[in-house]
């Protein structure tokens, strides 16, 4: 992770939060990210060190929720774009259609806020 962010820096700004699992522990790769690129590393914490973070299992199962609901309901798989611009609009599409249904849910009092089933046809 280390060579890839070292060649492509400029994926992350200073001041981001990258969030990680276990897996990226080590004092030299968190050396990296928040002396050199300035950016915030958070990851659960392991048994052998001190609570910094805790556990974080509710925000990577939202993050999961939320890549099924983009896979699933916006069927972004299957985008059917065929240059990176295409990819770009067709994502907005749909994250404004899912926005849109939303706040029409929620205007209207319907029972599940996220739900798109009454709008597919």
């Amino acid at each position: 992770m280390t060579a890839l962010l070292e060649c492509d820096h400029h994926l992350v700004r200073a001041g981001q939060v990258i969030l990680t699992d276990k897996g990226f522990a080590g004092r030299d790769f968190e050396t990296f990210l928040t002396e050199r690129l300035e950016v915030h590393l958070v990851r659960p914490d392991r048994k052998d060190e001190s609570t910094r973070h805790g556990r974080l299992a509710r925000v990577r199962q939202w993050i999961e929720a939320v890549f099924d609901t983009l896979k699933g309901q916006l069927s972004l798989e299957q985008h059917g774009a065929r240059t990176p611009a295409g990819v770009f609009a067709r994502t907005g599409q749909r994250l404004i259609t899912l926005a849109a249904g939303i706040w029409h849910n929620r205007t209207t009092n319907a029972e599940i806020k996220r739900s798109l089933i009454a709008y597919d046809h």
